[in-house]
């Protein structure tokens, strides 16, 4: 590299766009996310801005699949459509524009393009200074915060943590207010946000204020009906769903939330027509796929639930349609974890247990990477062992794993009692099971009750007096204690 090229990289490096912001390939499905890129380019979903920040995002993206011809036309139209929707605002907003345009160049060494670029937003950060060489413009930082809400569920944080700073800044700006509404949405929807029962949580509070600002934004209000729903507050859910139906009727996101509220409220049939709307305007969206699938999950097990007797029938009717479903869901998005464990689920219903294990082992992988699924797989692998496969000892390991994060959250609870079921059933046969008594202890230890687990594991150790794992964490508890 020439001492030139040498200096120009470490301007680029200097700069605040997609190229600087460590967005790793290995994190993402490069196809699905180019491909729901393409449907909000094409349907014009969002605010101005969000179309802009498609372009360019996307942009990046066909960098990665070695597709530089189209990269360049992408951010030539983000470029176009900033201009055009901004206007005498559009300067500050080209700033990551113009940083991914001088990487590309860089790229393709077109060296004396790149240093331009490069200089553009030099000269426009200058013009534009925040008076601080650690703080960015409220525009890049909301870039940003969209950019890592659209990566992958791993980067959320990042996501909220930028649309704070933004909002620190333009605490009344409609797009960085949806977009940490919608960030929090998410958070909690994965349960990694603890909520407290009976008061209103972080993002419905969020939620609210981002609909003072923008109040006829349709998505916005189908998300807050949603919330507000599990808050059993339906009156003023449906409320919001007809205004957001009237406002925005043929947007595939706006249906697919109201198609949520309708599977949360166990009215399934509206849920179904509702989620069948949005796949006519987005039928390469995974997620409604994902929906729909559950939807008819539901009836099966409504069909199974069914007394004195179910109609076998029906229930393998009902699953095999949302088998159909989840399978065009993963051959959309082949790291699609929910659905791939959930379709494994039901070929280990239909006694397909070798398919069942193939999938289970690609979820197994994918969630090495994707800490945040690492639990619910974890979890459904061991009802897999544990109900279809008969297999208590591989069951009571993963059932272990699920343990390990997020205590109080769905899968964790049913872990716990999963273990404690284990437990007590081989204990009602054998009070010298040493093992069982050692499950308690784990799930009590697990729970925060220390001194109820340390009484487990002396139990487990009189049962098994030479057992060198039980006596190392019954030491650890019995230090904790003191």
């Amino acid at each position: 590299m020439s001492e030139d090229s040498s200096a120009l990289l470490s301007r680029l490096q200097q700069l605040q766009c997609h190229f600087t912001w460590d967005l790793k390939k290995d994190d993402v499905d490069l196809e699905n996310l180019s491909t729901r890129l393409q449907a909000h380019i094409q349907l014009q979903l969002g605010q101005h801005g969000a179309v802009t920040r498609s372009y360019s995002y996307l942009a990046y993206v066909r960098y990665l699949q070695d597709q530089q011809e189209e990269a360049l036309s992408l951010l030539n139209q983000s470029e176009e459509t900033i201009l055009e929707w901004y206007g005498d605002e559009s300067e500050r907003r080209l700033i990551v524009t113009y940083g991914d345009m001088a990487w590309l160049k860089y790229h393709t060494r077109d060296y004396t393009q790149s240093q331009s670029y490069c200089q553009r937003v030099e000269d426009l950060l200058l013009k534009y200074t925040t008076g601080s060489s650690t703080s960015l413009l409220p525009e890049v930082y909301g870039e940003k915060a969209w950019t890592y809400l659209k990566f992958s569920w791993s980067s959320l944080s990042k996501a909220i943590d930028c649309f704070r700073k933004a909002l620190e800044v333009q605490t009344h700006d409609s797009e960085w207010n949806a977009g940490y509404a919608i960030a929090l949405f998410r958070t909690e929807q994965r349960g990694l946000e603890s909520v407290k029962e009976g008061k209103e949580s972080l993002a419905m509070k969020q939620l609210r204020f981002a609909l003072e600002i923008s109040p006829d934004d349709a998505v916005l209000q189908s998300m807050l009906a949603v919330k507000l729903g599990g808050y059993k507050k339906y009156e003023e859910a449906e409320d919001l769903l007809n205004k957001a139906l009237k406002t925005d009727p043929d947007n595939p996101h706006v249906s697919r939330y109201i198609g949520k509220y309708f599977r949360n409220q166990y009215r399934l049939d509206e849920s179904i027509d509702m989620l069948e709307r949005a796949l006519k305007r987005a039928d390469q969206s995974p997620f409604i796929h994902h929906q729909l699938a559950l939807c008819y999950k539901r009836k099966k097990i409504a069909e199974q639930s069914r007394k004195p007797f179910s109609n076998q029938r029906e229930v393998r009717y009902w699953r095999r349609l949302c088998i159909r479903y989840l399978e065009e869901a993963v051959k959309i998005r082949p790291s699609f974890v929910l659905a791939l464990s959930d379709l494994a689920l039901l070929y280990a219903e239909e006694r397909d247990l070798r398919r069942a294990e193939e999938i289970f082992q690609q979820c197994l992988k994918l969630a090495e990477s994707e800490k945040s699924l690492f639990q619910t797989v974890h979890q459904r692998y061991a009802d897999f062992h544990y109900y279809n496969k008969k297999n208590e000892a591989e069951a009571i390991v993963h059932y272990t794993k699920g343990l390990l994060l997020h205590p109080k959250k769905y899968e964790w609870r049913q872990c716990a009692k999963r273990l404690k079921q284990i437990a007590e059933r081989r204990l009602s046969k054998n009070q010298e099971d040493g093992e069982a008594h050692a499950l308690l202890g784990q799930v009590a230890k697990a729970e925060g009750d220390k001194k109820k687990a340390a009484e487990f594991y002396e139990k487990a150790l009189d049962c098994d007096v030479d057992n060198a794992e039980y006596l190392s964490v019954l030491c650890e508890l019995r230090m904790e204690l003191q």
